[in-house]
């Protein structure tokens, strides 16, 4: 990819994370604490499906209308990105728990695990 391609796929993966969770990418990071590590590695398995949602919708929007060029592909990734925002707003609303979290996957790699014995 050239540096202008990277430069309007990273804008597009902004717009997508910006209507599913309401924070760019770079203010999810801080929320997280992480530094150089990547994002989506440090999601949790609701933050990841979400972030699924969105791109899967993008693609099946900008498909669907044939999306050409950089605006119009920007409208398919609002557009994807509010449909997953709309689906966790929901979930959060009927289960009481926001779905963006300062949990990482450092964090959940390093508690300690309980193991159950077997009766």
């Amino acid at each position: 990819m050239n540096g202008k391609k990277e430069s309007e796929y990273a804008i597009l993966t902004a717009e997508i994370a910006k209507a599913t969770f309401g924070l760019k990418p770079s203010d999810h990071k801080k929320l997280k604490g992480l530094k150089k590590q990547n994002l989506r590695d440090n999601m949790t398995d609701l933050e990841l499906i979400f972030t699924m949602l969105g791109e899967a919708s993008t693609t099946e929007i900008a498909v669907q209308k044939n999306a050409q060029g950089f605006c119009q592909n920007k409208s398919a990734a609002q557009e994807g990105g509010e449909i997953a925002g709309d689906a966790r707003h929901a979930l959060e609303q009927k289960s009481g728990r926001k779905v963006v979290s300062t949990s990482n996957y450092l964090d959940v790699n390093s508690q300690e695990i309980e193991l159950i014995p077997e009766t």
